[in-house]
């Protein structure tokens, strides 16, 4: 194991703060027999610590150590279910959503930016993780061509923060669905006084129309099996010379299975997709008009939300518990490391139905 680390510089008890420090033996085997489900169960055992887990992530992953891990038979296990079953029909995706984000709202208010907003920040002439969600929440605007009075459907929307946003902003209304409980009830509340709706509802049930369409961090719960549907349904709702714009965390190959320990401890029967995946589940129904691509980004965002996250943990430690702590920590800080690496990407497609005539102009 130390020969292969090595090729990423890392080493085992080393001086550096990306070295692996472990404190205990069977560390080794379980790795070597669990993949990346026992590096991170392990992590938040206590076998090992690492001063800079994202640093080590960062080198792991840019030196595709991951082609050398194995499996264990629940990865395996994983995998096959994955291509045999829908894992996001209508009522386990309320469950596995209530999994991450009904965890308690008081985790994610000490975490994250003042509007809530859980996903990738846009950094571009930012300093703050506040000003870089605006901007982000801004870009999207800007992108669907927002005009005072017009009515958004925001697919997955969250804590409401777009939906918050571009009415404050823009003057448009907008209808959001979720199937988190907590995420709706604070929602409500944070968009009280706003022509905002938020509804606790699966994205398939909505039959309206919209003059466009958003969808921020949500496809990737949405399951290889139902792109096609996620796709159906958002042109379903879309007026035919309005906007989709899809944001999502991207990978660089296509996949039927989550990362084992993601899918384990923190996104149950989550998917991130690739390109092939998306436009495979879009064609006939959409017009590809602008794809962006500021993954980079997501790594400063991460960083961002664990400084957050670390220094409101005397807040939190009652509630949730050290071993939480070591699986939060765990996961931030190597999902940066992931796209720090480019291993993870984040894009924004915009998409029509029928095409811009004279083209589309893209904002940046």
């Amino acid at each position: 194991m130390a020969d292969i680390l090595a090729i990423a510089d890392v080493k085992i008890n080393g001086p550096d703060q990306w070295d692996l420090q472990v404190h205990d033996n069977r560390f080794f085997r379980r790795v070597l027999s669990q993949g990346t489900l026992g590096l991170g169960e392990s992590y938040m055992d206590g076998w090992w610590d690492c001063e800079r887990i994202d640093e080590f992530a960062f080198r792991v992953l840019r030196a595709d150590l991951y082609k050398r891990a194995r499996l264990g038979w629940k990865s395996w296990l994983e995998m096959l279910l994955a291509k045999l079953v829908n894992l996001q029909p209508k009522g386990k995706a309320a469950r596995n959503a209530q999994r991450h984000y009904d965890i308690g709202n008081k985790l994610y208010l000490r975490m994250l930016d003042k509007r809530l907003t859980y996903s990738c920040g846009y950094w571009k002439n930012a300093d703050t993780l506040d000003q870089a969600q605006e901007n982000k929440l801004d870009l999207i605007c800007r992108k669907l061509r927002l005009q005072p009075g017009q009515r958004v459907l925001d697919i997955g929307c969250g804590w409401g923060s777009f939906a918050g946003f571009a009415a404050e902003r823009y003057g448009v209304e907008v209808v959001g669905v979720t199937v988190s409980r907590e995420q709706a009830e604070l929602g409500r509340e944070l968009c009280k006084g706003l022509p905002v709706e938020i509804r606790l509802q699966d994205y398939r049930d909505v039959r309206e129309q919209f003059d466009h369409v958003v969808s921020v961090g949500m496809v990737e719960h949405v399951g290889y099996r139902n792109h096609r549907t996620f796709m159906q349904t958002a042109a379903r709702c879309l007026k035919d010379d309005g906007l989709f714009l899809l944001h999502t965390i991207g990978v660089n190959y296509s996949r039927t299975s989550a990362d084992p320990f993601t899918d384990t401890y923190i996104f149950p029967n989550c998917l991130i997709p690739s390109l092939k995946q998306l436009t495979q589940a879009m064609e006939k129904i959409f017009v590809v008009e602008d794809i962006h691509n500021f993954g980079p980004h997501y790594d400063y965002t991460l960083m961002a939300w664990f400084d957050n996250f670390n220094q409101s943990w005397d807040e939190l430690h009652g509630e949730y518990g050290e071993r939480f702590y070591r699986m939060w920590k765990y996961y931030l800080l190597s999902s940066a490391g992931s796209f720090r690496a480019r291993n993870n990407q984040l894009w924004q497609l915009v998409l029509s139905k029928k095409g811009i005539l004279g083209g589309y102009e893209t904002v940046r």
